[in-house]
């Protein structure tokens, strides 16, 4: 029998738990999780049923809380401190009403949010703003700083993109998780062979001679993808095959990441935050694509489509059926997209304007199954 699909949502109000039929037909919504905190990412161990949820920001610093009862309860990870601790630590009264201690956190002000989560083996780790990579093998009881990628020559040269110089995408190679890559805005995708002992930078273009120089400042350069990638996935099956999308335009690896391939021409833009692999077939992908980064961030003409590739992205069609067709303004945003493992694969989600929208049949119909969250930062399966 199939099991029922369970997605774990980060909003700007907390983490929400929409738990669905195992025909994925029904859903129901409950949060909000992790006392309201803006959660930028939420994963789970489908071993154990775990779940972490990362996130913070400048009024209570950043941190990762972890639920081991399917996200009714959650106990917090405090890494940072914020302004909260601040006003507390000056204010006795407001301090016992918080129920705050001046138990100083284990990084102090060195970063105001976690961004993203990876789960490898028995090892997590947590992507920050501004960018560097944690780890923790107690479950996220305890972290410490990965300092091979902290300490990496081209960090002195690293720039922000428009929502700041973050780690965003922590991926693996399951039949290897020495194998890791990590996307950061605006650096680039950085891939290890060992466990993160040492970092390679992997952003290099596989036929420059065959891309068209971009006037747009993150666009291709010096034989180099541009810097601002938007996420990452990595193909089932190959260790191999990764797919981007970039601020400017979609690419394809074919080893590991040294070389990429720009798969953009059939797109109706450059522009989109999420793309999605097929849980079982390497060619079989789906991206959002939005009419541009100065043009309002929203799908091209006002009318919301998914787009999607059967071979790998040599060619595009567009999937529309119970997608909103007229003034559609929404943004989904990087993390906010997600594939189950069922047969058909699901496809999921959510928006900046608080609608997370299911496929049951691998993108071609679509059903809103939730509406009027918060501002959806990203969106997982367990």
């Amino acid at each position: 029998m199939t099991s029922a699909p369970r997605l774990l949502v980060g909003t700007t109000k907390g983490a929400f738990i929409l738990d669905g039929t195992s025909d994925r037909s029904g859903w129901s919504v409950r949060g909000p999780y992790c006392d309201g905190w803006p959660i930028n990412h939420v994963v789970g161990d489908p071993r154990t049923g775990t779940m972490w949820a990362g996130g913070g920001g400048d009024w209570s610093g950043a941190g990762v809380w972890r639920s081991d009862d399917d996200g009714h309860t959650w106990t917090l990870a405090k890494l940072t401190t914020g302004e909260v601790d601040t006003w507390a630590a000056q204010d006795p009264e407001f301090a016992e009403m918080i129920g705050w201690t001046d138990d100083p956190p284990p990084f102090a002000d060195r970063f105001a949010q976690v961004w993203s989560l990876g789960r490898v083996g028995d090892r997590l780790y947590a992507g920050t703003k501004p960018a560097a990579l944690l780890a923790s093998d107690d479950d996220g009881r305890t972290w410490e700083v990965v300092d091979s990628l902290t300490d990496h020559p081209s960090a002195q040269d690293w720039n922000p993109g428009a929502a700041g110089l973050v780690l965003h995408t922590i991926i693996s190679d399951p039949d290897d998780p020495e194998k890791l890559w990590l996307g950061i805005s605006a650096a680039g995708v950085f891939a290890s062979k060992d466990g993160g002992g040492e970092w390679e930078r992997r952003n290099a273009i596989a036929e420059p001679e065959e891309v068209q120089p971009a006037e747009h400042p993150a666009g291709p350069a010096d034989g180099e993808v541009g810097h601002c990638v938007h996420n990452i996935v990595r193909a089932p099956g190959s260790a191999d095959v990764l797919y981007q999308q970039n601020h400017y335009g979609v690419w394809r690896s074919e080893d590991g990441g040294q070389t990429w391939h720009d798969i953009t021409p059939g797109l109706p833009s450059t522009f989109g935050f999420p793309i999605r692999v097929h849980p079982r077939d390497p060619q079989t992908i789906w991206t959002i694509p939005l009419n541009g980064d100065m043009s309002g961030r929203y799908p091209n003409d006002a009318a919301a489509a998914v787009w999607m590739s059967t071979d790998g992205g040599r060619t595009w069609s567009d999937r529309r059926e119970g997608l909103p067709q007229e003034s559609c303004f929404f943004t989904v945003l990087r993390q906010a997209m997600a594939v189950d493992t069922h047969e058909p694969a699901g496809v999921y989600f959510g928006t900046n304007t608080g609608s997370v929208f299911v496929s049951a049949d691998e993108g071609e119909s679509w059903t809103e199954v939730a509406r009027h969250l918060p501002t959806v930062l990203s969106v997982e399966v367990l």
